[in-house]
């Protein structure tokens, strides 16, 4: 693993399989899910016989319809079975099933495939998404579970020449588009595990089912597990909260608290001494984090503190006082917490008008006015003001989305009706009062609308025409309000749900009348947030999906910003620390990271690259503080994460150009 080749399939974007033959390594299988919010791309089996440098489609899918499974009988390599599966994803629904839905099986290594219909025993009419599993020990065993009007648990024992229905209870498939795996113990044909909310195992070949891993033993929503081929009592889960380790088939977890895997929304900061980090992860909270501590160890998993429950969103601290805050769960949920006595009440906005019901997107947008400490605004289809940290609302504008009812679907799903309000559409999903002027506001939406009013609500001003290439119904996460200027914002457009990877960026000036696009070629991802530097103005850092930018003039270009951060990480918020003037980074699936005082970056920005050999740059006043042994053994082996601690003492910066000099992390005498 340490070097990787790229072996193509480029335009698959989703892989969901891979296959080898285990009697040459140099023939594979590939499942190509396809795009999940477009049509096209690669979709189906591919097949390749010299070690990935070709592939050729042996099952094709069609613009909506990719592969999602496919396994291979370990008795007999030739033999494959393989699902298609035709769904749809766009910013207001999700369709599962379709004509293209189907189960096929290959007896000449994948060169032919045979469709299994009604006449093999499967549902008759439109099918969704059909899971497959194996029994190692009797390969003719084989489980289906086939999302259909009324889904099933289908097993065959003769390779898939008939199947028997053994389970149609109603929640044997309860949501096919989130969770739909099968395993088959290695030892026990009868013994099958089903992953969904929880672990499900049976001992009856799929009649019924009992919970393993429940609500007190791993963190619901199961994605994946792995059974160990030989000894059926090691298992791993993969879900929603992380990983788990079972060493008796189930019976008992280890949770695995040593994997910085977080995937954070926002990220906010406070002013205490060490400040706190805040931010809400998917499906597992809203927390409240050190940025460093003043005690031995670096910081560990004890000193997060969770505030609130549910799929965490942006957590808010009061500037009055750190101990409370807000913080946000999925539609609009949000809550008013106070640490100090470990209350918690909801504050969300009602409707004024009972017939005009308020919408709320799954990650709906919440500011904290800079002016007062009191006030608030929350955003529905409308912006909402709290002067009393939510006691009391009002509604400050009308509706700013294009209110477009054919975007307003609540029966959405396909063939299983779910609705998560993941879905949810023309609504606010970023409010950003001015830092320099009181009663500035900017507000974006998820269907492309950028709004203004200069008089707190009074009036608003729709600037979206403005944005040149803005393409139609994108998301408008994340506003930047200037600390230089008060009429100029930075705002980026997130297209991907439309099928669109393309970055899109901009600067507005006086209030929106003059207006410049970024040029982001060569950037990789799609925009997420951008962030003018408050002491430097020409100096610009940009979040996209596959990582960190910045901009030493202003967005006439871009480098990648790599140092201690992963290659391809989702950079989804970005914010300065106005005292520290550290650049703090939430990542979606690595957690939050701290570049530790930006100041030598402003100089870059201000004075230009340094043409020296060396160049020390600005230091940075250290912290003298005694470093006590925390809580906890002293001795804990690698059991628990530790995240890194700011380096003690003064900070000097150095641009180093000549290749020979040292570098204190390779040679740290010498330098």
């Amino acid at each position: 693993g340490s070097t990787w080749k790229f072996l193509g399939l480029s335009k698959s974007e989703r892989i969901h399989r891979i296959v080898v033959d285990p009697r040459d390594g140099n023939t594979a299988w590939v499942a190509a899910l396809g795009p999940l919010w477009g049509d096209g791309g690669e979709r189906g089996i591919y097949k390749t016989t010299d070690g990935g440098n070709s592939w050729r489609a042996v099952l094709p899918g069609s613009a909506d319809t990719g592969a999602s499974e496919l396994v291979i009988d370990p008795s007999n390599p030739n033999r494959l079975y393989a699902s298609l599966w035709s769904f749809r994803r766009t910013p207001s629904s999700f369709r599962s099933g379709g004509s293209g839905s189907g189960l096929y099986r290959s007896v000449d290594g994948g060169e032919t495939w045979q469709p299994l219909g009604a006449i093999e025993g499967l549902p008759k009419g439109e099918l969704g998404r059909i899971t497959l599993a194996l029994a190692p020990s009797q390969p003719r065993t084989l489980y289906v579970l086939v999302e259909a009007k009324k889904s099933v648990l289908l097993r065959s024992d003769d390779g898939g020449d008939h199947f028997v229905t053994v389970n149609e209870s109603t929640n044997v498939h309860p949501r096919p588009f989130y969770f739909a795996d099968l395993r088959v113990d290695p030892e026990q044909p009868d013994r099958v595990y089903r992953l969904s909310t929880f672990v499900e195992v049976s001992h009856d070949g799929g009649k019924n089912f009992e919970t393993l891993a429940g609500w007190n033993d791993l963190h619901p929503d199961h994605h994946a597990l792995w059974v160990h081929p030989s000894r059926g009592e090691l298992l791993i889960s993969g879900n929603d909260g992380g990983v788990g380790f079972s060493n008796d088939r189930g019976q008992t977890w280890r949770y695995v608290s040593n994997l910085p895997l977080s995937q954070f929304y926002h990220v906010r900061y406070d002013m205490e001494q060490p400040y706190h980090v805040y931010g809400g992860l998917q499906d597992n909270g809203s927390w409240r984090g050190p940025s460093q501590v003043w005690e031995a160890g670096g910081i560990q998993n004890h000193h997060w503190r969770e505030v609130d429950f549910g799929d965490g969103f942006d957590t808010m601290p009061d500037p009055d006082n750190a101990n409370r805050g807000y913080a946000m769960s999925q539609e609009g949920y949000v809550s008013r917490y106070d640490l100090s006595n470990g209350s918690k009440r909801m504050i969300r906005p009602a409707a004024d008008d009972a017939a005009v019901p308020l919408r709320f997107n799954w990650n709906a947008a919440i500011a904290q006015d800079p002016f007062d400490a009191a006030t608030i605004y929350f955003g529905s289809q409308f912006v909402h003001m709290s002067r009393d940290r939510g006691e009391t609302w009002t509604t400050i504008s009308p509706d700013l989305s294009s209110n477009d009812p054919t975007r307003q679907d609540t029966a959405t799903g396909g063939l299983t009706p779910d609705v998560t309000g993941a879905e949810n559409n023309t609504t606010l999903i970023a409010i950003e009062p001015s830092p320099l002027a009181e009663g500035v506001i900017w507000a974006g939406t998820d269907d492309g609308r950028l709004q203004l009013t200069r008089d707190r609500g009074g009036s608003w001003q729709s600037l979206e025409a403005r944005l040149k290439g803005a393409p139609n119904f994108g998301f408008l996460p994340h506003i930047n309000a200037s600390r230089h200027d008060a009429g100029r914002a930075f705002v980026v457009i997130d297209n991907h749900r439309n099928g669109d990877m393309a970055a899109y960026a901009w600067r507005l000036d006086e209030y929106g009348s003059k207006v410049r696009r970024f040029d982001l070629k060569g950037v990789d991802g799609y925009a997420l947030a951008l962030v003018e530097d408050p002491v430097e103005p020409g100096l610009l850092y940009l979040g996209t999906e596959l990582g960190l930018y910045l901009s030493f003039d202003g967005g006439d270009s871009w480098v990648r910003f790599s140092q201690g951060l992963p290659r391809a990480v989702s950079v989804m918020d970005i914010a300065v620390h106005p005292r520290e003037h550290d650049l703090i980074l939430g990542t979606h699936g690595r957690g939050i990271f701290i570049v530790d005082d930006v100041d030598s970056l402003r100089r870059i920005a201000r004075e230009g690259v340094p043409k020296a050999a060396l160049t020390a740059l600005d230091s940075t006043p250290g912290v003298l503080y005694i470093a006590p042994q925390p809580a906890g053994p002293r001795f804990a082996g690698d059991q628990n994460f530790v995240g890194e601690n700011a380096p003690y003492g003064a900070r000097l910066s150095v641009w180093i150009n000549d290749p020979t000099l040292p570098l204190p992390d390779r040679d740290q005498e010498r330098a």
